[in-house]
């Protein structure tokens, strides 16, 4: 997802156009989240940006990616962009078994 969202729209309220906003990027999280994964790969990441245009996006981590909206809303910007997507990884299983034998 790539995408400048408009907060100030003239048939909305601010507050009820930012959670129509906040509900989009739930869902296109949850719907990737969802996809299934190629061979080889057993957990998705998402790389993010964030910024009050394109240009000036920075990479956020993925938890502040609600915050950053909560953010736009408060700095009053009219419109801002954020960059969301999804990749494969291969993530090792933790065994918790061999790190309690190890820390004896």
């Amino acid at each position: 997802m790539k995408k400048v969202f408009q907060i100030d729209v003239s048939n909305k309220t601010r507050e009820r156009q930012i959670d129509s906003i906040k509900n989009e990027i739930r869902k296109y999280i949850k719907r990737e989240k969802s996809k299934k994964l190629p061979e080889g790969f057993n957990a998705c990441f998402f790389d993010c940006k964030f910024g009050q245009t394109k240009e000036d996006a920075k990479v956020i981590n993925f938890v502040d990616v609600i915050k950053s909206v909560d953010l736009a809303q408060s700095e009053n910007y009219e419109s801002f962009y954020i960059e969301i997507i999804a990749r494969a990884i291969f993530k090792e299983k933790k065994n918790s078994h061999e790190d309690e034998i190890l820390e004896d």
